[in-house]
């Protein structure tokens, strides 16, 4: 099969639309359904279902598209690999991540993971867990980290690490110099809360139904800084995993007061890659320096 009709087929499975792959690809309609056409005389069966709202991967087509990823990537590998002969040494690393890891966290392994591979370039897009595993099943992204309830289909979890919830207050808070608190402690302090589609809000919510607890944040964000600032010049409290504030909590003067709810202790982070992939040599040693720094986050301390 000819990797520009994969890579036509794929884009096409991944839109659901022949219209708008041909927008993204700046190829004709008639040219990629062609292509389709010719896949689908080729391997002897639908590798979609025509529905009136777009074009749905029939059974075959969920197989050849799960090959064609794989294919395509190891093209890609080898040919990164034998630039990297003559360039030296340059690589660009892809990850999608979740927000909590994002700003402080990964950006200290990328300077760490230079300091070795200076010819390493990085590309990293922020989002919701679901997407940023998406990212991977489909091959745009080469590693995922990101907080996880649950297995996820197609997907290679190369490390896994619990991330209980901690509660974040300012270090003058009354809270602060508790070795553990409940959530049913937290009632008397405003809250400030991150809005639905992050793990740790899913975990709240459980606890608080299981709990009988009724909370009213006083502050709703999907953008966790914003959060952090407003515990910080006050006495409200939110919630947040440990390793996505530990660089920040001598400098911004807050602690992270460990919740004993077991509920709260449910989600673990993840490194996450394709499953049956072979990795490039670069993602293979950054994925070494980054579990290390999960492990024992210390090592990034200058």
């Amino acid at each position: 099969m000819q990797t520009n009709a994969l890579r036509y087929f794929l884009e096409v499975a991944r839109t659901g639309s022949l219209s708008k792959a041909s927008e993204r690809l700046f190829v004709a309609v008639s040219a990629l359904s062609r292509q389709i056409a010719k896949l689908e005389d080729e391997i002897g069966t639908p590798l979609f279902e025509r529905r009136p709202r777009g074009m749905v991967l029939s059974e075959a087509g969920r197989l050849l598209a799960a090959h064609a990823r794989r294919s395509l990537l190891e093209t890609e590998r080898v040919t990164e690999e034998i630039r990297g002969l003559t360039t030296g040494g340059r690589a660009t690393l892809r990850v999608a991540s979740s927000e909590g890891v994002a700003r402080d966290f990964l950006p200290q392994v990328f300077v760490r993971f230079r300091e070795t591979y200076p010819g390493a370039h990085f590309q990293m897009d922020v989002m919701a867990p679901t997407e940023a595993t998406q990212r991977v099943r489909d091959g745009s992204a080469d590693i995922a980290v990101c907080f996880s309830l649950s297995p996820e289909k197609d997907i290679n979890v190369h490390y896994a690490q619990r991330a209980p919830i901690f509660a974040l207050v300012n270090r003058d808070h009354p809270l602060a110099t508790r070795k553990t608190v409940s959530l049913a402690d937290l009632l008397p302090y405003p809250l400030a809360m991150s809005g639905p589609g992050v793990t740790l809000r899913q975990l709240f919510d459980i606890c608080c139904s299981l709990e009988g607890i009724l909370f009213d944040p006083v502050f709703v964000s999907n953008y966790h800084a914003a959060l952090y600032s407003f515990v910080q010049q006050t006495d409200a409290v939110t919630l947040s995993g440990y390793l996505t504030v530990r660089s920040r909590l001598k400098p911004d003067r807050l602690t992270a007061v460990p919740i004993s709810n077991p509920e709260l202790h449910q989600r673990t982070l993840q490194v996450q890659t394709m499953a049956g992939r072979t990795l490039p040599t670069a993602v293979k040693a950054f994925l070494d320096l980054l579990v290390e720094a999960i492990h024992d986050p210390t090592r990034l301390d200058r």
